[in-house]
């Protein structure tokens, strides 16, 4: 069951997955990115004709984030939302963008249609991660 804290991300989530332009693969997600203060900025998935130029809803959560003046410490969490009653985890391109710009123990959880959700702390999610420091 997912916690109380985390139905407000959800639905916001859930909204943002209803946007998504999805021509291609007809796979609508949506993510809550939680910023310190309790605000949240919401992000769908984008699809391209050219595959490589799509977006994920984490990515684009987060680029609008920045875009709007926000910095990587104000971020807390992300709850990434997928119809239906799968769950699936980032793809590695956004575990690496998170990686980036989450700290090491900020929260990623998935959730989908049904109960069920999991959840992840940022450095779990990229092993070995690519960074500057390294």
């Amino acid at each position: 069951m997912l916690p109380q804290h985390l139905l407000n991300p959800r639905e916001i989530a859930r909204q943002a997955a209803t946007r998504a332009y999805i021509p291609y693969s007809n796979f609508a997600v949506g993510a809550a990115l939680i910023l310190n203060d309790g605000s949240i900025i919401p992000g769908c998935n984008v699809e391209n004709a050219s595959y490589g130029l799509s977006n994920c809803a984490e990515r684009t959560a987060l680029f609008s984030a920045l875009a709007n003046g926000h910095k990587a410490k104000e971020f807390a969490a992300m709850l990434i939302y997928m119809p239906g009653e799968t769950l699936y985890s980032p793809c590695g391109a956004c575990r690496q963008v998170i990686a980036e710009f989450f700290t090491a123990h900020a929260m990623v959880y998935a959730t989908c249609d049904n109960d069920n959700y999991q959840s992840w702390r940022a450095d779990e999610l990229l092993p070995g991660l690519f960074s500057l420091e390294n």
